[in-house]
Order: C-alpha cells, then sequence, then structure tokens
C-alpha cells in the first residue's frame, strides 16, 4: 500500500489543512471531492459518447470526470463504492448487468437511492458483437427488464447503455437509438479488470486521465480492488485538480419515454 500512503500524505503536503481546500458541496466533509456540477442529456443531442471509439463525448469542461461503474451490482463491493462515493458527495452513472441485478435487486434499488444513475449493460455479458442480431437484442432487452423490474414502479432507470467489453455493432447501435438510449463508450480507461491491487487501479486510472484531460471513466464495482482504491482515486483526482460530474437524462428522455 506504499502508493497509496504517498498519496494520502503528498495531498496533505500540497494541499495544507482545510481551509485551503477548494469549496465543497458536502456539508458533512469538508475536504470532500468537489462534484462541479450535474448535466442532463437527452439521445436527440448526445446518441452517441466516449471518444475511444465515437467522434465525440459528453460536453464536459477541461478537468471534469464522469465516474461509471460496470457489471455490478455484486456485494460486498457495490456497498463499499456507494459508501465511499457518499463520503464524498460524488454522484456516478451504474451500468448494471442483468443477471447480476436478478440476484440482488435490493442492491440496484440501492444505488438508485443513492441518487445515482442506473443505465443497463445487457443480462449476460456477452459479447454483443460475436451474436447473432436477434440473440444480441434479446439479451438487451432482457437487461433492460431485469434493471426495470428491480427498481420498481417508483424508480425510472436512465436511458444509458454501454456494451459489454465496450464491443458494439451498427446494427445494434441503431436498435438502441430507436429506442431512444443513448449508447456510451469511454474517454479513459482504468484497467481495474486487470488488477489485483488497488494502488495499481489508481495509478493507472489517473494516468488515463491526465491522457485524456477529461472525460468518462471506466471502472467495475464488481471489482475488490476497485473498491479498496475509489477513496485514494477520489482524493487523488481532487489533489490533481479534476472535479466530478453527475449525467442524468433529461426528464423527457427518462426510461418511462423509452420506445417499446
Amino acid at each position: 500500500m506504499r502508493l497509496l500512503t504517498s498519496i494520502v500524505i503528498s495531498g496533505a503536503i500540497l494541499l495544507g489543512t482545510p481551509n485551503n481546500l477548494a469549496a465543497s458541496d458536502c456539508p458533512n466533509n469538508s475536504e470532500a471531492s468537489s462534484r462541479s456540477r450535474t448535466i442532463a442529456v437527452k439521445p436527440s443531442k448526445f446518441p452517441l459518447v466516449g471518444k475511444q471509439k465515437y467522434l465525440e463525448t459528453l460536453r464536459l469542461n477541461e478537468g471534469e470526470v464522469v465516474l461509471t461503474f460496470d457489471d455490478g451490482p455484486v456485494a460486498p463491493h457495490t456497498p463499499e463504492i456507494l459508501k465511499a462515493l457518499a463520503a464524498e458527495c460524488v454522484k456516478a452513472t451504474f451500468f448494471m448487468m442483468g443477471l447480476n441485478v436478478a440476484e440482488a435487486p435490493h442492491l440496484a434499488r440501492q444505488v438508485f437511492d443513492a441518487g445515482h444513475s442506473v443505465g443497463f449493460h445487457s443480462f449476460s455479458h456477452a459479447d454483443l458483437s460475436k451474436l447473432p442480431f436477434d440473440k444480441a437484442k434479446k439479451d438487451i432487452e432482457l437487461g433492460i427488464e431485469a434493471v426495470t423490474e428491480a427498481l420498481g414502479p417508483t424508480r425510472r432507470p436512465a436511458p444509458f447503455f454501454r456494451a459489454p467489453y465496450l464491443h458494439i455493432t451498427k446494427e445494434i447501435e441503431r436498435f438502441l437509438l430507436s429506442r431512444n438510449i443513448i449508447i456510451w463508450d469511454i474517454d479513459a480507461d482504468s484497467s481495474d479488470w486487470t488488477f489485483a491491487n488497488p494502488e495499481h487501479v489508481v495509478k493507472n486510472s489517473m494516468a488515463e486521465l491526465g491522457k485524456a484531460g477529461k472525460g468518462i471513466l471506466l471502472l467495475h464495482d464488481i471489482k475488490a480492488a476497485t473498491a479498496r482504491a475509489l477513496p485514494f482515486l477520489l482524493w487523488e483526482m481532487k489533489r490533481r485538480g479534476f472535479r466530478t460530474v453527475h449525467v442524468v437524462p433529461e426528464l423527457s428522455s427518462a426510461s418511462g419515454g423509452l420506445a417499446p
């Protein structure tokens, strides 16, 4: 944990006392990471986002980061991640896998009730680009159904979708867009799925954010290393001047308005 310890020490040296910190919107934590703003988006304006694959991304200012988590929810890691985010009053977007939601629907509701955006990540996590279109479509629809049913009638998932492995075809894109769903790729990859060590999650995430300057960061809430790394990652982002942005759907674009 040498790197994580050095992050805390260097942060204390560089930032000084809490009085020297930027103003925080987190009343119970004067040293919390600053969430710069919330942005509302709709499919007609942001149909395809993330510059790893697409031509544009969300309209973010330099240093703004959208935290996203794939593959959950899974205990105990998703609750640990929610705790770390709550401590900093940071909101994120969770792309949930239908199979995991079906096994732990209460966790999906817990994420939503904590104020985060809940999107879709297919049902089985199959590589959609390798499936016949009808099977890929069915896997996506089952995933949407699982998340929607788990949340219940009073909670609306966001019309956001990210493909497993970030693999998607033009045919699947057209199908999702026809349902008024925004397709997400990424701007920076933590590569946390390759790491068992939280130090590496922090180091690689910051290196990728440094290259991108801003954008959508990919993380996974099924990874123990990510759950352990997140408090330190949020600290290091703050120390380097990054600010988190929460993305929500415009009210008219919420899942209740998804095309059949």
